[in-house]
Parts: C-alpha cells; structure tokens; sequence
C-alpha cells in the first residue's frame, strides 16, 4: 500500500467513499477490470476521510493480492480536499451517501475541475436539484455528471427502452410497468443507506415539490392512446405470479426524465467527439425507443410481505416528519423495517444468496392506426424480464464499473458535458450488452394479444 502521493498524479478512476459498505464492494468490482491489457483502467486510487479504514477496506476487497493502489484523503465537509481530489482524475465515482446530505461539494468539486462523475445515487431531490444548480456549468466546463448508475436506476432505463424497442412498427407501446422482485434462500436485508435515503427523502418531499415548481415544465413524450386508469392499492398480477404495490422508487422519476430529454432531442445526445458512423449507429438506436407511461410496482409471491411493506411505508410516513420520529427510524431500523434493513447491513451469505427479477409489462396496439379509433383499449401485451444478482452490493458495483468502463474508453461518443439522467447517455452504447457480459440479463418472456 502507499501513502497520499507527494505529486499530483491524473488517474483513470478515483473511489470516493471507498471505505463504506457500498464502496468496499465497488472496490472489488473494481480491482476486478484493474490494469488488465484491454481495460482502460490503468490508473487507480481510493480516497475517503480515514486512510486507515481506506486501506482496511482496500485489504477485505483484496485479501490474496498486495497490491499498491494510492489512497488518497478527501472529506465532504472540506471543499479544497474535494477539488485537489478532481484534480487528479478523469473520473470521480462517488459512493459516499446520503446524497443529500454529502453530495453537493463532490458535484460541484467535479463540475469546476472538469473532470467526469458517476454516483449511485437513487435520490430525486439530489439529482433534480444538481441538474439545476451544474448543468450549464457542466457543459461549459465539459464534466459530464451522471447519477443513478447503479440498480437505482440503469435495470428500470435500459429494462423500459428494451421492452419498448420490441414494439415493432406499426405496434406502439402505450404503457410498460415494472415489477420487481427480491429474492432469497436466506432473509433479504437491505443496504441502510437506502433506507436512510428513504426517510430523508420522505421528510423533505415538499423540498423536491418546491424544486419543480421552480423549474420550467419539462417537454412531454407524446403517447399513443389514453392514460392508464390507477389501478387497486394492492394487485395480483398473475402473468408473473407476484403480488404487488406501488412503489415510491427513484426509477419512474429518473425514466421521466430520460423520456422527457429524448422528446427534446429525438435522436438523442451528439457525442462529444463522434463519427459519422457512429453519430448514425446513435440516431438509429433511438429512432427504435418508444414512449410509454411508466410505473413500478414491488413484487412477491407472499401477500404478507405486501403487507410488510405497507406498514413500514405507513410507519415512515407518520414518523419522518418529526425530528424525533426520524431518530427513532434511524436509531431502530431493523424494528420499524420489520428487520428489511439494519445498520449492519446484510452478512456475506446473505449477499451471495440474494437476486433480483424486474419484469416489465408492456401493453399498447398492435397497429398505431387503432389509436385514432376513439376509446380503443390495448390489444397486445410484451412482457420482457431483467435478472441478476443481489441488487445493492452485487449488481450495483457491476453496473457502476461497466457505466465507468464505458465513459474511459467510448468518451467521444457520450456527450461533451453536463447533467444527465443515465439512460440518455448510455442507452445507445453498449452498456445493455456489457451487463448481459456480467450476469444481467435481458429477455423476452412473452408477446400475445390481450383479449377484447
């Protein structure tokens, strides 16, 4: 191992955050694509406000290898320690959570030195409120700043545009919604930054509210056929043998906004150095993503897990208002998550035992020329699946590096700089195939016609 560099030395990668449960599996997702001949990381440092917990975290992702990667010291509190950090690399991954509370400095640290940044972020109000406060900086300075690259949000944008993409004309999608469903041999426990994340989040919703209304009205896809009606509270959805609700996630959001910049920019974003041939490869894979409303929904095959999930969502909503409620939730998350979540985080076995299966029903009309027909109903249905390992230690650090892995070596295609959503920048790259590379798989499960 080596000590904080005495000369500034420009890395591929930087980890900020290197040191937390999450961060510490980055880390070994990482080492995994390090200085390997046709990697594009060849250069790696770790940073976090402790070296000494750096280092441990460096040792547990690599317990057979000595290897010497420099560990760096940078804390969110400091700004300066921030922007020499950015200063070193051509891109930063922030693993440091909650967003709302650590990640406005390493935004703004990134944005100001131009160098490019990933997050794992699935936080609304931190993603909308850095696309308002960086965005135009960002594009001048030529940082390009992507969040939610992890299972928050690139299963639920690049699910959506798959799915879509099995439209073929003259079908036309009009709605596709997403069911997911964790499971286990063992209990399913949660990463508790996610549930932290979650009470946050719900204590400060009018600040998200108020944010919007701020802002000017983003561009609506035009959708084929009517609005789907609201549909029960609780719903069999025997197509996949799941019960399911709605679920108040980052993704509808973050697929929102894909949709609303697609709109805006029909074939998609110019890369900031591309070809001709690849400026056409851009423009023929977008022409192929339709719109459709979205929304996801939590599976499972138990009722009462529906029901777990009712209370705690109950029990978050009554308490997060109050600073003493939220101390409570935060202070006992395994009781009021009914022992989903714990500060601990889940054991190893627990991690390896675990998956995920994201299903993703679309229905809309077999011919778009129905849609003129006054009151017409779906006619077809597609139902298309995503799967893959645990969702937050597993899947997300794959995700993350496979995004990373991409920004390296294909920058000329992605956009010059500026704020993003991740399915706009990398929907039409190979990020779908990459994923399918590392055990996240895309397939097509069913098209049929629905009846009359």
């Amino acid at each position: 191992m080596q000590a904080q560099s005495q000369i500034p030395e420009l890395f591929d990668v930087i980890i900020l955050g290197a040191s937390g449960f999450t961060g510490k599996y980055v880390v070994r997702e990482a080492l995994k694509l390090f200085n390997f001949p046709s990697s594009p990381i060849k250069s790696l440092a770790l940073a976090g406000r402790n070296p000494t917990r750096v280092k441990q975290a460096l040792q547990w992702a690599s317990p057979s290898h000595s290897l010497s990667i420099p560990i760096l010291t940078a804390d969110t509190t400091d700004p300066p320690s921030l922007h020499r950090l950015c200063s070193q690399t051509k891109l930063l991954l922030n693993c440091v959570g909650p967003y709302r509370l650590h990640g406005d400095p390493v935004a703004a640290a990134c944005v100001h030195s131009g160098c490019d940044y990933l997050d794992i972020s699935g936080e609304p109000e931190f993603m909308e409120r850095m696309e308002a406060r960086y965005h135009e900086k960002a594009v001048e300075t030529g940082s390009l700043l992507v969040s939610a690259c992890g299972f928050d949000s690139i299963p639920a944008e690049l699910g959506v545009m798959f799915n879509s993409r099995q439209w073929i004309p003259p079908a036309v999608p009009n709605q596709i919604e997403a069911y997911v469903s964790l499971e286990s041999d063992k209990r399913i426990v949660g990463n508790f930054g996610t549930y932290e994340s979650a009470v946050l989040g719900v204590a400060n919703a009018q600040e998200l509210q108020k944010l919007r209304r701020s802002r000017p009205r983003r561009a609506r896809p035009v959708i084929p056929g009517p609005a789907p009606l609201r549909g029960p509270l609780v719903e069999s959805q025997k197509r996949i043998g799941l019960w399911a609700i709605k679920l108040p996630s980052a993704d509808a959001t973050v697929v929102r906004r894909t949709l609303s910049i697609l709109t805006e920019n029909p074939h998609g974003l110019p890369g900031a150095n591309e070809s001709p041939e690849q400026r056409e490869k851009r423009e023929a894979f977008w022409s192929t993503v339709k719109p459709a409303h979205f929304g996801v929904k939590l599976g499972s095959k138990s009722l009462l897990d529906i029901f777990r999930f009712i209370i705690l969502g109950i029990s978050i909503g009554l308490l997060s208002g109050l600073s003493f409620g939220r101390w409570l939730l935060l202070k006992f998350p395994s009781i009021f998550s009914l022992g989903w979540f714990r500060k601990r985080g889940p054991s190893e076995d627990e991690v390896e035992s675990a998956s995920f299966k994201m299903w993703f029903i679309g229905h809309g009309f077999s011919d778009s020329s129905l849609v003129s027909q006054g009151n017409a109903k779906p006619d077809m249905e597609i139902i298309t699946r995503v799967t893959g390992p645990e969702i937050g230690y597993i899947a997300t650090p794959i995700i993350l590096m496979q995004c990373a892995l991409i920004v390296l070596s294909q920058r000329e295609i992605l956009p010059k700089g500026g704020v993003f959503p991740p399915g706009i920048v990398f929907g039409a790259t190979e990020l779908q195939q990459r994923l399918q590379e590392n055990g996240i798989s895309f397939d097509v499960i069913s098209k049929s016609s629905l009846p009359a």
